[in-house]
């Protein structure tokens, strides 16, 4: 599930966290992506982004890997799935074309065979909408498959605020607890098994295990949100939906929930407040990879 708010997926909420999500991500997992895509002979790469949204993945990654690159986008939302093809790059850095088709598609029942030729699965913030069967699909398409996995942006459920307020630690425990219930609001892209219980702050760990016990090398790196005075529209809103979430999960905390609120946005406004979002990053490479 999003960081921010859990199941709204809309352009103006992708827009308004792109460069945080950019100066997030843990672009050291690329050198190891690299060179063991300097080992394939197929050109262009075939890049599949899952659950593209607008396609800021895309126009992070494609600049840093050699090219030229075929992006296969997937996304439940056609308005978003356009958006995203519209919006990649052109060229890469050393002058590869990029191209793109968009699809919608149900990610859950992709399979090795599906996958053949690919060069890279990607995805960003997408981890913790899964469920365990899903991630254990997943994983055994790319090791079947003998193709990287790029998963970055995953929640792990960790928020630290500064100034701290004593009911920073109900409130993410309920959110925490939020992520993990049923599916039932929309993500993405299409998935089945609607009563499934989703990863949330899991997932990271259950993805790492599913790519291992498929014979893939895990890499894995922190990569929070470290928000500021310069991120405060991105913090408030983030804010209006961690409330939101948690008290949706555990009604008890409506009362303090609304003072707690306004005080952290009063903060927010004024410049005063921090927030360091926990997210970390995974990067599965076929075994010699």
């Amino acid at each position: 599930m999003s960081t921010a708010v859990a199941g709204a997926i809309s352009p103006g909420w992708l827009e308004l966290r792109e460069d945080a999500d950019a100066g997030a991500r843990a672009a050291d997992l690329l050198g190891p992506l690299r060179a063991h895509l300097a080992g394939r002979a197929a050109r262009p790469l075939v890049v599949r982004d899952l659950g593209c949204g607008t396609g800021s993945m895309g126009r992070w990654l494609a600049g840093r890997l050699p090219g030229p690159q075929h992006w296969v986008l997937y996304d439940h939302d056609p308005a978003l799935l356009a958006l995203a093809a519209a919006r990649l790059p052109g060229r890469t850095a050393d002058g590869g074309a990029v191209t793109a088709e968009a699809h919608r598609r149900d990610i859950a029942r992709l399979r090795a065979a599906d996958l053949a030729g690919t060069s890279l699965v990607t995805a960003s913030a997408l981890l913790d909408l899964l469920t365990g069967p899903d991630v254990t699909g997943l994983a055994q398409a790319c090791a079947g498959a003998g193709c990287p996995a790029l998963l970055v942006l995953s929640v792990v459920g960790r928020v630290e605020l500064a100034p701290a307020d004593p009911l920073d630690g109900p409130i993410a425990e309920a959110f925490n607890a939020h992520q993990r219930r049923s599916r039932g609001t929309p993500v993405p892209v299409t998935l089945p098994r609607p009563t499934s219980r989703k990863l949330g702050p899991d997932a990271v760990d259950a993805a790492a295990e599913a790519f291992a016990r498929a014979g893939m090398a895990v890499h894995r790196r922190p990569s929070p949100w470290r928000l500021g005075p310069a991120q405060a529209a991105l913090t408030a809103e983030w804010l209006r939906g961690w409330v939101r979430y948690a008290v949706e999960q555990r009604p008890a905390l409506a009362v303090p929930a609304g003072p707690y609120l306004r005080r952290r946005l009063r903060q927010c406004a004024a410049g005063e407040l921090r927030a360091v979002i926990g997210h970390e990053d995974l990067l599965a490479l076929p075994a010699g990879g």
